[in-house]
């Protein structure tokens, strides 16, 4: 049968012959002023897989998806050719025609069908809406790539996740989001306040995380990225903590839970009355609590759970992930975070021991393992010599290979330096100190158990993410109003959203936790043409993280001003004119001599005057789905190709790098990079400004190693220097494993807490 003699098949159930000028008229629009593409290779393949009866939806599919194959190196291109080409359908399908339609009327018909939320347009005048609608670009949507159309159309468009029906097209996602965020804003600034972050979004300069993009606008008003939950020793906090799991992760959140105060396998409960099964019955409790949601179809529930290294159980806890042993020990849909410290890695250099005890046997250890340092090992000493007091004496470096090694082999063994999270921390631990971080290694905020989900004085944190696309950005001196915009914007999110938990609603309202991170860090140093692994960006990082820094505690500052400081702001050591800059590891200078470039000290005297609106303001997040949105390289880690070919649940999705044209030879891909070093003394840059923490990576190729076989010394090493460079955290362990360099997955630990 030829082409000419196909009957299509019409919404309204009629057929009529395929019209194959109209194919190609709009084929033709789509590639209009791109280079490298055909539009006769686009028609030629979608006419092969056309046949008789075809619906107009799946020809419009048919065409997209002909259009993507062709995405390459040689031709990038195609992915603006096909997003364009999604665009039409994804409209198609929404307003069955291409033109949107009025944002009055778009607005009305989704809070009567219960799509929006109804305060929309009580906080709204038309006459306003007119002239937001008069400014909205809808040409815009034609800026995205193939990959970030398929992910809005996937996670962030509201729509109907049971018939895949779409309601909306991205424009209208970026205007209503600060609709809803400026509400509250006197009437004669916050039109502009609205208009100028639609900018800054649409035009990608600032990211917004899944939780953002998908929800706000929407009646469900829970929009932080990530969740850190602790968990007490006894039955009551347990069970508190497996129901506020069960709350967050079916409102989108990814979660962090720390298990490092259960006490250990066989300790007296009771006073010797039961006998304690341990930890694994009870990761098993939380991982079945975990799963039991799938976040409305946006994305899988996932968490990671925290525990220090010298619990007595801990040989047992660290191997929790990996495929040897049996499903009654083991809880692998599960990541977890080793807890160290100093003394703990002085005791692997020294060729030492670690004694493992239950943290119900040794009064004080485990608040001071976080709390002082001092005490600490004071304590610990005490507890390692008395006789009186159940432990396990392991040597240390047999532990820390063991870690290591699960480490390598699950790539999901995760690292908190515990002692850097507090004494480089915008919070005094003496009064706030900080137990755990959360799924994604980013976030470092205190907790406190529950032992009831309505318990008062129980503390769930909650973290509300952005980034600033370092890519997009002009200059430095941009970041000045980007700091200002999206400061007022997050910080509003918080009294606008609600909260499952009353110990997450008080603790949001007194800290008031932001996280600004940035993303397309490996096209912002491809363009200034310097390097991961050589040092030529050390400086570059450095000036560009004390200008992010510096800006958003300056917006939070004169937010301060104007609405006064958070309530727990004496809970930071911001209140004690402590900044940044005061408290790095002071090793990065052997690696950086770049100075200060901007008034600090006014800016501590700003503070001190007016306080800070905002505990935390810094936190680098993955940024695995929103990069692809923005057309960026993820967060600040170096791309494994120049096209990235993402599995997603909506396919493959190829993604070419942003400035490939003219920046090809100026990127570093990642297995290109010879070692961590280079890059791990670029985080402990960032780190020395960032006040909670990063997420990042350590990747290793087998080739380059005898055997094919990295060498666990290395793995340790790289742990020690990413130590002595102030790191917080340390997130996936990546090995090269021959399989195509570009092949990415599009999962953040399974998929929750992306930006």
């Amino acid at each position: 049968m030829t082409n000419q003699n196909i009957q299509v098949s019409k919404r309204n159930g009629t057929k009529e012959p395929i019209d194959l000028e109209k194919i190609h008229r709009v084929i033709t629009w789509a590639a209009e002023g791109l280079e490298n593409v055909s539009v006769s290779e686009v028609e030629l393949r979608s006419h092969i897989q056309f046949y008789d009866g075809i619906t107009t939806s799946d020809i419009h599919e048919t065409i997209v998806k002909s259009a993507a194959d062709l995405i390459s190196e040689n031709a990038p291109d195609y992915q603006h050719l096909s997003a364009r080409l999604a665009i039409f359908h994804l409209r198609k399908k929404a307003f069955d025609r291409f033109t949107p339609p009025a944002l009055f009327e778009h607005i009305n018909k989704m809070v009567r069908s219960g799509h929006y939320d109804g305060q929309i347009l009580d906080d709204y005048s038309k006459a306003e809406i007119d002239e937001l609608d008069n400014y909205i670009d809808h040409a815009r949507d034609l800026n995205f790539s193939y990959a970030a159309v398929k992910q809005l159309e996937g996670k962030y468009l509201v729509q109907n996740r049971v018939t895949g029906k779409i309601y909306e097209s991205p424009q209208f996602i970026y205007m209503l989001i600060p609709m809803c965020l400026f509400a509250h804003y006197p009437a004669e600034t916050r039109l502009q306040y609205v208009k100028d972050f639609y900018d800054a979004s649409s035009l990608f300069k600032l990211s917004l995380p899944t939780p953002i993009m998908s929800g706000v606008r929407t009646p469900t008003r829970q929009f932080s990225s990530c969740v850190l939950i602790e968990c007490g020793d006894s039955l009551d906090s347990i069970n508190a903590t497996s129901s506020s799991i069960v709350k967050y992760v079916s409102q989108r959140a990814g979660i962090g839970v720390n298990v490092g105060r259960i006490r250990a396998l066989g300790s007296e409960i009771r006073g010797g009355e039961a006998y304690h099964t341990g930890m694994i019955p009870f990761i098993k409790h939380f991982q079945t609590a975990v799963k039991s949601c799938s976040q409305g179809g946006v994305r899988g529930g996932a968490a990671t759970l925290f525990y220090p290294i010298w619990h007595l159980e801990v040989e047992s806890l660290v191997v929790l992930k990996n495929n040897r042993g049996v499903e009654e020990n083991r809880a692998r849909h599960l990541d977890y975070g080793v807890q160290i410290n100093k003394m703990m890695y002085q005791r692997m250099i020294e060729g030492g021991d670690i004694c493992l005890f239950s943290p119900s046997d040794v009064p004080g250890l485990y608040d001071a393992f976080f709390e002082d340092q001092n005490e600490f090992e004071r304590l610990y000493k005490i507890y390692e010599v008395d006789e009186n007091i159940r432990k396990k004496k392991v040597k240390a470096i047999d532990l820390f290979t063991q870690i290591a090694q699960e480490r390598a082999q699950t790539g999901r063994i995760y690292v908190q330096n515990v002692d850097h999270c507090n004494t480089h921390s915008p919070f005094d631990p003496s009064k706030a100190p900080v137990h755990q971080s959360n799924l994604c290694l980013e976030i470092a905020l205190p907790t406190k158990p529950l032992n009831s989900v309505e318990d008062p004085d129980g503390e769930i944190a909650l973290c509300t993410l952005s980034a600033f696309n370092l890519g997009a950005l002009e200059n430095l001196e941009e970041l000045e109003s980007l700091s200002n915009l999206i400061v007022r914007a997050l910080d509003s999110l918080l009294d606008y959203q609600d909260y499952p938990v009353e110990a997450a609603r008080h603790s949001s309202m007194g800290r008031r936790t932001l996280g600004v991170g940035v993303t397309n860090m490996a096209y912002y140093l491809a363009k200034n043409k310097t390097k991961y692994s050589d040092g030529s960006a050390n400086n570059l990082m450095h000036r560009t993280f004390e200008a992010i820094q510096y800006n958003l505690l300056k917006a939070s500052n004169k937010l301060a001003e104007e609405q006064g400081a958070c309530s727990y702001f004496k809970d930071t050591t911001y209140s004690q004119g402590i900044l940044p800059i005061d408290t790095y590891k002071k090793d990065l200078d052997e690696v950086c001599d770049e100075p200060l470039h901007l008034d600090w000290e006014a800016l501590r005297a700003d503070i001190k005057q007016h306080g800070l609106r905002n505990s935390t303001l810094t936190a680098l997040m993955p940024c695995e789905t929103s990069s692809q949105i923005t057309n960026s390289t993820n967060g600040i880690e170096p791309p494994r190709g120049y096209v990235s070919v993402k599995a997603s649940k909506d396919g493959i999705l190829k993604q070419v790098v942003p400035g490939f044209k003219e920046h090809r030879n100026d990127y570093e891909l990642l297995w290109h990079i010879p070692d961590n070093k280079g890059y791990l003394q670029l985080v402990g840059i960032m780190q020395k400004f960032v006040d909670q923490a990063i997420s990042s990576n350590t990747n290793y190729d087998p080739a380059r190693f005898d055997e094919d076989k990295v060498p666990i010394k290395l793995v340790l090493q790289d742990l020690l220097y990413a130590y002595k460079m102030g790191l917080k955290t340390l997130y996936y362990h990546n090995t090269r494993d021959g399989a195509d360099d570009s092949q990415e997955d599009d999962g953040c630990a399974g998929g929750a807490c992306k930006l």
